[in-house]
């Protein structure tokens, strides 16, 4: 842990850098960066990345234990001609830590927790980004626009004419037919997409075409951060998935392909097909559950019982309240009610025990309505009334 004096100093570096390497950073890797962050990666997949139909997984094996100091001095050396400044970089890159009091120099990476490491680790993988950019995507990315499907526009066409001649009833059946299949041809050899994008040590590209072409961009991603960066992508954790079949993992979502039946009240057409979904892992879910359940129902956790009641609902509304704010931009955020149920029946169990009384009589004692943005909300609720002082207030949901 650096003291003071080291913290300026590293603070004072990454402003430096930071005004001189942000403007040119890649709009694809938002990580570490200001008024950018994970759900700036999340919301561009689910508004760009229309019709992906593969995601090539990347996981970067130790970006920060592994990156090569010396290629990293090399890149900052490419634009930054002060060598006073450089050699401060270097000496704080060589400064060693301290494990258990002994001293272990530092071999490798940047300094782990250190101010300057998130910028140091951009500008790092900066390289990565342009290659994608300037290479891959521009080879990939090709054609206009789709071809009609032929039976697609053959149907339509054949409804047309019936509807013309007053056959309606058989216009209508071929329109439905229709509407059984595309309306582009997913398969157009002439069409190519590839998209990109980037957090921290983690990278996933969209791409619109054949799973051979997906394994080449892979390969050729990992020859590069080989070759250039000295770094290796986790064979566990680099993964070629179908979009329409599977899901990928980034950044703890799941992401995969939407699809309904359902039209939009508005309009005449089904407005999910084709757009990219982010969805809350089941063993996401499974792991929140475990800790208050013991043979698949709700039990009281005895290690809280000598909490105070206020301490007790905050524990519980902090652990609900992280993982909703994690996984908020889920479109299977419903899936976390059996959650809520689950941790809000624990919770009475626990208040229940610790007052020597009833689960129905602590529900009907706390339970209270909470205005939330989407409107009034059912929670548990425990205000506390202090002379002289505002009311402290514990609530879990809402």
């Amino acid at each position: 842990m650096p003291d003071w004096s080291p913290k300026v100093v590293q603070d004072m570096i990454r402003s430096v850098l930071a005004a001189y390497y942000e403007p040119p950073f890649s709009d694809s890797a938002p990580g570490f960066r200001p008024h950018r962050g994970c759900q700036t990666a999340l919301t561009e997949i689910h508004q760009t990345w229309l019709g992906t139909k593969w995601f090539i997984e990347g996981d970067i094996k130790g970006g920060y234990d592994h990156s090569d100091p010396h290629t990293l001095m090399q890149i900052l050396r490419d634009n930054i001609h002060d060598n006073r400044f450089l050699r401060l970089i270097e000496g704080a890159r060589k400064a060693g830590y301290g494990e258990e009091w002994p001293y272990h120099p530092s071999l490798s990476g940047s300094p782990q927790g250190g101010i300057a490491s998130p910028i140091l680790s951009n500008i790092y993988m900066d390289r990565l980004d342009k290659f994608v950019a300037h290479t891959r995507i521009p080879e990939y990315t090709h054609g206009d626009r789709r071809q009609d499907h032929p039976l697609y526009e053959r149907l339509t066409h054949q409804a047309e004419y019936h509807r013309k001649k007053g056959h309606l009833e058989r216009a209508q059946a071929l329109r439905r037919e229709a509407q059984q299949h595309p309306s582009l041809d997913p398969n157009e050899p002439a069409y190519r997409r590839l998209t990109y994008v980037r957090y921290a040590d983690d990278f996933l590209l969209g791409l619109i075409g054949p799973m051979t072409e997906a394994q080449e961009i892979q390969e050729r991603i990992a020859t590069f951060l080989s070759t250039e960066l000295q770094l290796t992508l986790s064979a566990e954790k680099t993964l070629i998935t179908h979009a329409n079949t599977g899901k990928a993992r980034f950044l703890g979502y799941e992401i995969g392909m939407m699809a309904s039946q359902t039209k939009c009240d508005r309009l005449t057409r089904r407005v999910v097909h084709g757009k990219v979904g982010r969805y809350i892992p089941e063993d996401v879910m499974q792991a929140k559950r475990q800790r208050d359940l013991r043979d698949d129902k709700p039990i009281h956790r005895p290690e809280l019982r000598n909490d105070s009641a206020y301490d007790i609902i905050t524990r519980y509304q902090g652990a609900y309240r992280g993982l909703v704010n994690s996984y908020g931009l889920a479109q299977n955020l419903a899936a976390r009610g059996y959650l809520r149920w689950t941790m809000e029946t624990s919770l009475l169990k626990t208040l229940a025990s610790k007052h020597h009384t009833s689960v129905t009589k602590e529900a009907q004692r706390l339970k209270a309505i909470s205005q939330a943005p989407a409107g009034p909300r059912t929670c548990v609720k425990l205000t506390i009334t202090r002379e002289g002082k505002p009311p402290l207030i514990a609530t879990f949901g809402g």
